[in-house]
């Protein structure tokens, strides 16, 4: 019985391999269509107002409607786990910063229409900062900051 499990699952792997090396192979499928779009420039910022400008999302205001939950103390700043959850309706964009990092934008989550406004990541730190939230609803920028002190840094610190 464990056998047939272990050959079915064999079985479907391979179809399914066979078929995406199939449409590699036709050109219907291509890297460009499966990697996902990234802003090249924001991302290389080396300030996080060069980070904010190449995102498009200057002049974003404080809310109270954007919670983010990270440790206060984070004793390795290697891995810091972030979550951000907002409380308000149509949002498109949530991008998190890292001030004190070397490149402070550290990702940016695109939300589909009729998404839940939650996303969460592990970061690296380099030293103690302000870990910046910036969402975008309804065509307007908004903004959240949390301090994480850091005792062992993580970006070469």
């Amino acid at each position: 019985m464990q056998t047939d499990i272990k050959r079915r699952v064999f079985l479907k792997g391979s179809v399914a391999s066979g078929a995406v090396a199939a449409a590699v192979g036709a050109g219907l499928l291509t890297p460009q269509m499966v990697l996902a779009e990234w802003n090249k420039a924001a991302f290389e910022s080396k300030t996080v107002e060069d980070a904010v400008k190449n995102l498009g999302l200057e002049g974003g205001e404080e809310s109270a409607d954007i919670n983010i939950k990270a440790p206060d103390i984070a004793e390795n700043g290697a891995v810091v786990p972030v979550t951000v959850d907002v409380s308000m309706d149509g949002v498109e964009n949530i991008a998190f910063i890292v001030k004190e990092n070397p490149s402070p934008l550290v990702a940016t989550f695109s939300m589909g229409e009729g998404g839940v406004p939650f996303a969460r990541t592990n970061i690296k730190m380099g030293k103690t900062s302000d870990v910046i939230a910036m969402v975008t609803a309804g065509g307007k920028t908004y903004m959240a900051k949390k301090e994480v002190k850091v005792t062992i840094g993580g970006c070469g610190g």
